[in-house]
Order: structure tokens, then sequence, then C-alpha cells
């Protein structure tokens, strides 16, 4: 009994603070989320008796919402801004789209004045389509003037005019071949190439991977990278992956050998007492205890290493003034390690995580060129996080 009225009361303290919480929405302003409130809560058991100040709640944030919207579509068609016509036609949108909110769930009834709950709807759908074509022309108009010019902020402006457009009206007029041209010249060009200033061949499987910038996932709306210069684009920038220094170590064999001794379970034995005799548990039978002993193994280990270290800079250019913009040092190390072992002796005495060296043996060691490539990954992981980091316009 106490469990039923302790749930009893948690659900009445829950619906309470629902309501309380839709009654602050709608005295604040809020009445959109007002109305998503009430909505929630009358999706289920909508005629209980509980759910009654919900639809009374919802009745006037109705109320309060259109008024509000259809005021605010009087002001703006007097003051006749053209700026003003996306908020007409959006606030249109919102009346038309609160409507069918609120459909799916009349009718509501209200219990205590013996009616439904009154939401006086309207057809929308002749000032919807005006609104949307009026500001159709509006986007339409303007951004073709704003594609007359040279400035290409102006033709990013432009391209986001028309795409909102093409989103709301789609196919209007020629609007995506518009949206190919904004593209085309609201973006920057950036010619990418590679300098070697350092006494080694840099591999052109490297360097294609550097300038490959596909696999990089930048995605930079507004920058386009080319590795090959194409006929037709005035490039903006230049960006300079300039290799300054290769260094790759000799290749290395280190050997050394150490004893490992270790106390390991070998089975099981019995328990003997001080006296020599076998112990014996309560029930009469010999205790067990595990088997220790100590082994030990005498390990030979080779460990052969080489290393390369590449020095680079990358270096942005505006290719129109032919000044350097910023210069980013970059520096990426590879390591190739493998280190083998044999033992005499008794493996176990070795810690677990080494057993698997003694599966190894010598294998070649990879060419300076395959050093070069590898340690091109790391680089490449670099520049990607400077590209990011730094874009050539803010």
């Amino acid at each position: 009994m106490k469990k039923i009225t302790l749930l009893l009361s948690l659900f009445i303290l829950v619906s309470s603070c629902g309501v309380k919480q839709t009654q602050n929405l709608l005295s604040s302003g809020n009445y959109d989320p007002a109305i998503d409130n009430a909505i929630s809560n009358l999706q289920s058991n909508k005629d209980k008796k509980g759910k009654q100040d919900y639809v009374y709640l919802l009745e006037e944030a109705f109320a309060k919402a259109k008024e509000r919207d259809l005021n605010t579509i009087n002001l703006l068609t007097k003051d006749a801004n053209p700026a003003q016509l996306e908020k007409i036609y959006t606030t249109y949108i919102q009346l038309n789209n609160r409507q069918e909110k609120i459909k799916p769930i009349l009718p509501l009834k209200l219990i205590k004045e013996g009616r439904n709950a009154i939401f006086p709807f309207d057809n929308y759908n002749d000032q919807i389509i005006d609104s949307k074509n009026a500001l159709s022309a509006y986007l339409y108009a303007n951004a073709k003037k704003l594609m007359l010019t040279s400035d290409k902020m102006n033709f990013r402006k432009g391209y986001d005019d028309l795409d909102y457009l093409n989103q709301i009206n789609p196919n209007y007029k020629n609007v995506l071949q518009l949206m190919d041209e904004a593209k085309f010249k609201g973006s920057d060009y950036v010619s990418v190439y590679t300098k070697n200033e350092t006494n080694m061949i840099i591999p052109v499987r490297l360097q294609n991977d550097l300038l490959d910038f596909s696999t990089y996932g930048l995605n930079d709306k507004w920058t386009v990278y080319h590795s090959n210069k194409q006929r037709g684009i005035d490039y903006d920038y230049g960006m300079m992956i300039n290799f300054r220094q290769i260094y790759i170590s000799p290749e290395q064999i280190k050997e050394r050998e150490f004893v490992k001794e270790r106390i390991i379970k070998d089975g099981l034995k019995k328990l003997i007492d001080a006296n020599g005799r076998e112990v014996l548990d309560e029930k009469g039978k010999v205790v067990m205890v595990d088997n220790l002993r100590t082994v030990n193994a005498r390990i030979y280990e080779s460990r052969q290493f080489k290393s390369c270290q590449i020095t680079a800079k990358v270096d942005y250019v505006n290719l129109r003034s032919n000044q350097l913009l910023q210069s980013f040092p970059v520096t990426s190390e590879f390591t190739f390690e493998n280190i083998y072992s044999t033992y005499k002796g008794d493996r176990r005495a070795s810690d677990d995580n080494y057993y698997s060296y003694f599966d190894k043996r010598a294998v070649a060691f990879p060419s300076s060129e395959q050093m070069i490539y590898d340690t091109g990954e790391d680089l490449k992981a670099k520049l990607k996080d400077i590209i990011s980091r730094n874009r050539f316009r803010n």
C-alpha cells in the first residue's frame, strides 16, 4: 500500500511540474514551446481529468501565438521592405505548421465547460504561395545583383541566396546554372606543389600522396586545392611543401644477453606439516597446494633499428600579390624496429609479454625510399592538421 501511495504521489508531482513548466513558457511568451509541451502530454489519455490543464494551456497558447504571428505579418507587410519577405514567408509556414501539429489530437474536451477546446484554423495556402513567390523573386534578383561585382564574398552571398531559393522553390528559372557560376567565381583556388631542398630523392608516390587532397577530408566549401594547374583558373593562393632535410640513420643491430629467473606454479603437491606428515582437511582428505619452483633462462636478444626524420616547411603564398602569408615548420619521424630472441633454459622464466619475441626472426631492413615514404604518412597527418587550423581566408 505504501508503494502504491508513493508511486501515485510521484506521478502527481511529475504531472504538476509539467503543467507548471508549460505555464511558465506561456507566461514568458514562449508560445510554441508551450504548445509542444502540451501536445506531448496530450498524446495519450487526452480525455483524462488530469490532462485538463494541458488542454486549457494549449488553447490559450495557440490563440496568443496566432495573434502574435498575424500582427507580425501585418506590420512587415505595411513596412514593405523586401528584406523582410523571408520573415513573412516563414511566419506563414509557422502558422500552418502549428495547426498541423494540433489536428491529430483533436477533439479535445473541456469537461467542466461541457465543450471542445476551440482552435480557429485558417487556410494559409494562398498566402504561403504568394509570399514564397515574392521571396523567390527577391532572392533571385538580389543574387544576380551580387554576381555583377568582382568580389568573391558577394558571389558567396549570392550562392547562399540561390541555395535557399532552390530549397523553397526548386527549379526556379536558371538557379542551378547561376549556383554553379557563383560557386566557381566565389571559390579560392590553391595551387599545391612540393620543393625538394635536400640531397635525397623524394619518392614519387609520397609526393602524389601529399598532393592528393581528395584523401584529406577537409570539406572546405570555398577552397579548392589543385596539385596540377588547370586552364581557365586564376589561382589565388599557393601552398608549397618544402622538404628541407631528410636524415636516415644507419642500419643497426644491437645484441644483449641476460638471465631471467622466476617462480612458477608447476602443478599441485601435498601439504606437509613441520613433522613431515600430510595435512588433512575437516573431511579427512589430504590438502593440496600449489607446487612452486624456480626456473631460469639465459636470453639472447637482438634488436634491429633504423629511423628516418623529415624536416619540412609549409608556405602559404598570396599569388596575386606574391607575398608570403604564413610559414609552418613540420618535423616527422618514423622508426623501424624489430626485436627477436632465443633462449637456453626454461622460457617460462621470462615475462609473459616477452614470449612473442621468441617466435620472431631477423628481417630485411626497409630501403631508404620506403623509410622516407613511411615517414611521409606522419607528415601527411600533420599537413592536414595545419590546413584544418589555418585557412587561407578567415
